[in-house]
């Protein structure tokens, strides 16, 4: 379905619970969240009925989220339910990467084709720092246990943190050169404000290609991230500037939350419900939807936060 400013959108970013295993800094508070009863929550059925009224407007990729998405009992038949939709032609998740020993085999079967994994640092301490709860071997299994299961690509999404993560910016670049995989470095966004991190942690995209001079430019491939690649590289080295040189233009999402709430914009309080809707009533609540998807998220930045209304894990990553 094509939006008001000409924009066609076609890819469903789907989040299956606010929940998650880890705490990041940046993301939720500490204590978690505040629990919403069952029956607030999108049913597995109600789940894949919004999934086949998306795909009758032309959406044709899912991405499932979270919080995090493998803590749910029914992932695996989420994934494979999803896949099954007529004219889905692409099923990935985003996951912290804690379960994938056990479970990425499970989902390559199910019909997940793509696999991000959120990893801000190599460092243990930093690590159990930021997650709060985490611990990195396990981050570090989840990515080898991907890798053997033979997903179509796997991309790692490292935060940029201004005074945290910055000087490990060639460690992690360099995953690209040990692995078949892609390391996208995305700016970090004004949402959930825990007092942890400062205007110093809001750093530019460039500062990557300052730190990585060997870096050269290669064709996109379609998505939002402006890429390159170490001359030796196995994988492709991203960037992704939500706050500093957005993509707004070019946004083909739409997102889901999992209280089932359709949000045009990550950064607007616009919300249209569609829990309890039969599948013509969730149709028509994703087309109002999509043509009030704004042209332009407005300034982002420690200052000027989102307008979303909500932390990242009740939304998406």
């Amino acid at each position: 379905m094509i939006d008001k400013f000409g924009r066609d959108i076609t890819y469903l970013r789907l989040s299956v619970t606010e929940r998650c295993n880890l705490r990041c800094r940046y993301c939720m508070p500490e204590d978690g969240i505040c629990k919403k009863k069952p029956e607030e929550m999108l049913t597995e059925k109600e789940m894949i009925q919004a999934v086949w009224a998306a795909s009758s407007l032309g959406i044709t990729k899912v991405r499932i989220t979270g919080g995090e998405p493998l803590i749910k009992s029914n992932i695996i038949s989420i994934c494979k339910k999803t896949m099954a939709v007529p004219d889905i032609q692409e099923v990935c998740i985003t996951t912290n990467g804690i379960l994938l020993p056990k479970l990425a085999k499970p989902l390559k079967e199910a019909g997940v084709t793509r696999i991000n994994i959120s990893l801000d640092t190599l460092d243990e301490e930093k690590y159990a720092f930021l997650t709060r709860t985490g611990h990195l071997d396990k981050a570090i299994d989840g990515l080898k246990a991907a890798l053997e299961a033979g997903f179509e690509k796997i991309k790692i999404n490292t935060v940029l943190l201004g005074g945290f993560n910055d000087d490990e910016i060639p460690t992690l670049a360099g995953l690209t050169k040990k692995y078949p995989v892609d390391v996208r470095f995305i700016e970090l966004m004004p949402m959930y404000d825990g007092g942890d991190f400062g205007p110093e942690a809001y750093i530019p995209h460039s500062i990557v290609t300052e730190k990585l001079p060997d870096l050269e430019p290669i064709k996109s491939d379609g998505g939002v991230a402006k890429l390159f690649k170490f001359p030796d590289g196995k994988g492709n080295i991203g960037l992704i500037s939500p706050v500093n040189a957005h993509f707004c233009k070019s946004c083909n999402r739409l997102r889901l939350t999992a209280d089932g709430k359709l949000k045009p914009c990550l950064h607007s309080g616009d919300e249209f419900s569609i829990k309890g809707m039969n599948f013509l009533q969730m149709k028509e609540q994703m087309e109002k939807a999509i043509l009030e998807k704004p042209a332009y998220h407005g300034e982002l930045s420690y200052y000027q936060r989102s307008n979303a209304n909500r932390n990242m894990n009740q939304i998406g990553g």
